[in-house]
């Protein structure tokens, strides 16, 4: 009896720890990949860039291009879009600029941002993805980018949230503990 009595508070502590560590996870989930902070983005900025990745993006750049919020609109393409030519179509007013990351990750194309930043003189950025990257991303590129970054985010379908928010929590801790330079 004294034994059960014992175990009885360790299990009620115990439970009472692993609820508390469910609801820190699960808020911790909800406010970097469902309902991350993006701060306005002003009425212009230096360029628009599409990263790759799932989801419609194509609209919510063209849109923002279309709206002549940049001078420049930028997408980041995979290798057989690149090697046959695809890229968004041309906005009038709006340079288009199509680029292939290398490696094919937000780290490389964060890099290339920094890249064509340094090239062409932008100091502020519209990043499109969907919700769920927008942490991740936004932490990437302002290690290679020391402008501003502001984030329009595209739909995502609601059956891909299944997937993205275990990719991003794994990449979350990679770019926080592995990969922590530009």
């Amino acid at each position: 009896m004294f034994r059960q009595r014992c175990r009885t508070p360790r299990r009620r502590w115990a439970l009472i720890a692993l609820a508390v560590a469910l609801g820190a996870f699960v808020a911790a989930t909800l406010r970097l990949f469902v309902w991350p902070d993006m701060p306005v983005a002003p009425a212009r900025v230096d360029a628009i860039i599409e990263l790759a990745g799932p989801g419609e993006r194509d609209p919510t750049a063209l849109a923002l291009a279309r709206a002549h919020r940049a001078g420049d609109l930028a997408q980041s393409t995979t290798l057989d879009d690149e090697r046959a030519g695809q890229c968004l179509p041309q906005v009038p007013g709006v340079t288009t600029i199509c680029f292939h990351p290398d490696p094919e990750t937000t780290r490389g194309e964060a890099r290339r941002i920094g890249e064509l930043a340094r090239q062409r003189n932008w100091k502020s950025v519209i990043l499109v993805t969907s919700r769920d990257h927008v942490w991740r991303a936004t932490l990437r590129v302002s290690r290679c980018f020391p402008g501003d970054i502001y984030v329009s985010p595209s739909p995502l379908p609601p059956l891909d949230w299944f997937r993205a928010i275990p990719y991003q929590w794994a990449a979350t801790v990679k770019a926080l503990v592995f990969e922590r330079d530009c």
